[in-house]
């Protein structure tokens, strides 16, 4: 990177710096247990400016309405299209600062922030995920940075040669906790201690979901831990020490979908993107292609974009998935500007339960209410897999996949035979998988449909994950989940949801799969870190990742 380009680079440098502090440390306190999130100080001494999009979407030539609040005289505007080679697209200097209060459950209701600047998009943008920077000076040598996006959607009718990446936007909204809420935590509620069901796209987005340095860590645990070691929640660690958001690990641009865009744009490969939303509104986009793609962790997805998938591959399309934790139905709500999600609470709260439009029942995929498996779609299932390899959960698995199938297609040239375990040295397995309930025969594992998984899938590699956190009792060991109990439990059989103790189905797995649907083909690799195998140059995860695309481009 050259001098000049480090100019207008707001990254290098320092930022976000305050006088360091005293700050009184009890011996009780469970921080990386609590739940902290990022909130504006409003302190006119401390100067800082927060940015937010009115879409997280535009077509070219569409006009982009930026709502701003400063406690900064001045600020700067800059938007760059991100991947291997940031480029500078838009820069606004010298903009006048004013300050507007963020409202009570705004993480709900939006911040409601007056427009600080317009853009209006070349009418030939390129479609891909732009960054926006607002900058400020603190007055200290230091600078206050803050990270938004949006994407610019595909306008070519004929994309040929190209494939479409879908963004699971709803994901990184599920964990954007920014002003006080999300999918996970919160300070909702009657008591001020619950999660939200609805979250508002109209706030900026919490720090590290769309920017990281580099070098930040992953939740998988790399060395693995030795016998009798108390478990390491590094990501939260380091979140805490630096300012970022205690989510930041779990969902976002910066630590999942960029490294595979990073990683597409070096092998030549052409693609557009989209975001979830579009793919709910407006599936005509989807439709102008050959082969979708979907990346790191896409857990939450309405109903309409999986049935806009689902008719897309019967009709012939691709759909190669290098993700994991495919979960929990959401609605969209006020054209997307809203997400719902009840979770293990839907039974008792979401206001479509007993109605007319019960099965938008905002649950899990395998709840019984809604009874439509992910591997109808995706070949896999979210609730036959979970966690690996991470703080307690299954600490010193292999990290990688071990090879039944390999003479499949998808292995061609990766140099890879029976019992071999691949993209464990990456740690390619880890975090949040997907698995099915599958048997053994002969040495091959087969699905067994009894999770409503159809038995025509090819079960090609797999490995053991876990729904719980098991405890130990071993000195000093603090747990982040613990006690053997899910995280935001729901059930999988008639009758009510399972009470707090201990989980009936323990144990799962992560699986890859190739599945025919239709006239069209599905291949999932079904782990959150897939891409960790591309982003540290694992032989097999790019030969393998080079195997679909170019099959499912008509390259191979």
């Amino acid at each position: 990177m050259t001098n000049d380009q480090r100019s207008w680079r707001p990254e290098f440098g320092r930022m976000n710096i305050r006088p360091r502090p005293s700050v009184a440390m009890h011996v009780d306190n469970n921080w990386h247990l609590s739940h902290w999130y990022e909130m504006p100080r409003e302190d006119p001494q401390s100067p800082e400016v927060y940015t937010y999009t009115d879409a997280m979407s535009y077509a070219p030539g569409s006009e982009v309405s930026f709502h701003t609040s400063a406690t900064a005289p001045r600020w700067i505007l800059q938007v760059y299209r991100d991947g291997n080679e940031p480029v500078l697209v838009h820069e606004a200097r010298d903009l006048e600062g004013h300050f507007h209060a963020t409202p009570k459950q705004a993480y709900r209701n939006g911040c409601g922030w007056p427009v600080g600047h317009r853009w209006r998009l070349p009418a030939d943008l390129a479609s891909g995920f732009y960054r926006v920077v607002s900058t400020c000076d603190r007055g200290n040598d230091s600078k206050f940075v803050q990270h938004h996006f949006f994407v610019v959607t595909p306008s070519n009718p004929k994309p040929e040669g190209r494939f479409l990446l879908i963004l699971p936007t709803s994901t990184w909204l599920a964990y954007n906790d920014w002003a006080g809420a999300n999918s996970y935590d919160g300070i909702d509620g009657e008591n001020g201690a619950q999660f939200s069901p609805d979250l508002s796209i109209e706030r900026p987005w919490t720090r590290g979901l769309v920017w990281l340095p580099p070098g930040a860590p992953r939740l998988c645990d790399i060395p693995k831990r030795r016998p009798l070691d108390a478990p390491r929640y590094t990501t939260k660690e380091w979140a805490f020490t630096n300012g970022f958001a205690q989510f930041f690990a779990s969902a976002g641009w910066a630590q999942f979908d960029r490294h595979f865009v990073v990683w597409a744009e070096r092998q030549g490969y052409a693609f557009d993107m989209i975001t979830q939303t579009d793919l709910h509104y407006r599936p005509e986009i989807l439709n102008r292609y050959k082969t979708a793609v979907i990346v790191g962790h896409d857990e939450y997805w309405t109903r309409e974009m999986r049935n806009h998938v689902d008719a897309f591959v019967e009709a012939g399309g691709n759909l190669a998935r290098f993700a994991g934790n495919f979960l929990w139905q959401v609605r969209l709500e006020d054209e997307g500007k809203r997400q719902v999600c009840y979770k293990a609470r839907a039974q008792a709260e979401d206001p479509v339960r007993g109605t007319d439009k019960a099965h938008l029942l905002t649950t899990a995929w395998e709840n019984p209410d809604i009874n439509w498996p992910g591997a109808t779609t995706m070949g896999v299932n979210g609730l036959q897999g979970v966690y690996a390899s991470w703080g307690g959960l299954s600490p010193r698995g292999s990290r990688g996949f071990t090879v039944y199938r390999p003479n499949h297609w998808a292995f061609a040239g990766a140099d890879t035979y029976y019992g071999d375990v691949i993209g464990d040295e990456a740690g390619i397995f880890a975090y949040e998988v997907d698995g099915l309930d599958y048997t053994f025969r002969k040495g091959l594992p087969y699905p067994t449909g009894e999770d409503g998984a159809p038995t025509s899938i090819e079960i090609l590699a797999l490995s053991p994950a876990v729904r719980v956190e098991e405890e130990h009792d071993y000195e000093g060991f603090r747990y982040y989940l613990g006690n053997g109990k899910t995280n935001s439990s729901t059930r999988t059989t008639p009758g009510p949801t399972p009470p707090e103790g201990p989980d009936p189905q323990r144990y799962g797995s992560g699986v890859i799969v190739s599945m025919v649907k239709g006239k069209g083909e599905v291949f999932c690799a079904g782990s959150c870190e897939w891409l960790t195998g591309l982003a540290r140059g694992d032989f097999t995860t790019e030969q393998v990742t080079r195997n679909v695309l170019n099959r499912f481009l008509g390259k191979a």
